[in-house]
């Protein structure tokens, strides 16, 4: 009588065996599996509270002390309009302004076709605006834009706080000092 398997039966078990034992479905339950997780650390929230390093950021920021933008219109600028704060400023716009401004601050985006952005290299617009006015829009938000300051601690207007304080100073001076410079730069080598 002839066998219906090529190989001893013996063998055909042997190998079963062997394959079982090398699959890499059970491979994942060795201890090995977990040495990445435990590592000689500080896990979150494990063990007691350690203090703060000397000079660290609070996340809650800086509160502003004016209530509005109207309110701010008449403060000043702390800052010159140096070359270190036009570029920290030029900085921040393309990071935080130019997705609806436009990197050359025309509001010639798709957003803000959508939702009908200022061109602020415009004279007659930004020209008789002052400083202050300027930081407070940025601070509080305008009807569309949102706010980027912590307007106050607690008050329901709370802002992204985005920038601090100084930051926004930086902004002001980029929009005042640098902004139309860098649209016509950018048109000139357009051309």
């Amino acid at each position: 009588m002839r066998h219906l398997f090529p190989f001893p039966l013996a063998f055909v078990c042997l190998m079963l065996a062997a394959a079982a034992l090398l699959a890499p479905t059970p491979a994942h339950a060795w201890p090995w599996s977990t040495d990445m997780m435990n590592q000689p650390n500080v896990k979150p929230q494990e063990g007691p509270m350690r203090p703060f390093p000397r000079r660290s950021v609070p996340v809650s920021g800086i509160p502003t002390e004016i209530i509005d933008r109207d309110e701010a219109e008449e403060m000043a600028n702390p800052y010159p309009p140096s070359p270190a704060s036009i570029g920290t400023g030029r900085t921040l716009f393309k990071i935080y302004c130019a997705a609806c401004h436009g990197i050359a601050g025309r509001g010639d985006t798709p957003v803000a076709e959508l939702i009908g952005t200022v061109d602020l290299t415009d004279p007659d617009m930004v020209g008789d605006l002052t400083d202050g006015w300027i930081f407070g829009t940025i601070t509080f938000g305008s009807a569309i834009m949102p706010a980027y300051g912590v307007t106050n601690e607690e008050g329901e207007y709370r802002g992204s706080n985005d920038l601090n304080v100084e930051e926004r100073w930086h902004v002001v001076n980029y929009i005042r000092n640098g902004l139309v410079a860098d649209a016509e730069m950018r048109e000139a080598a357009a051309q």
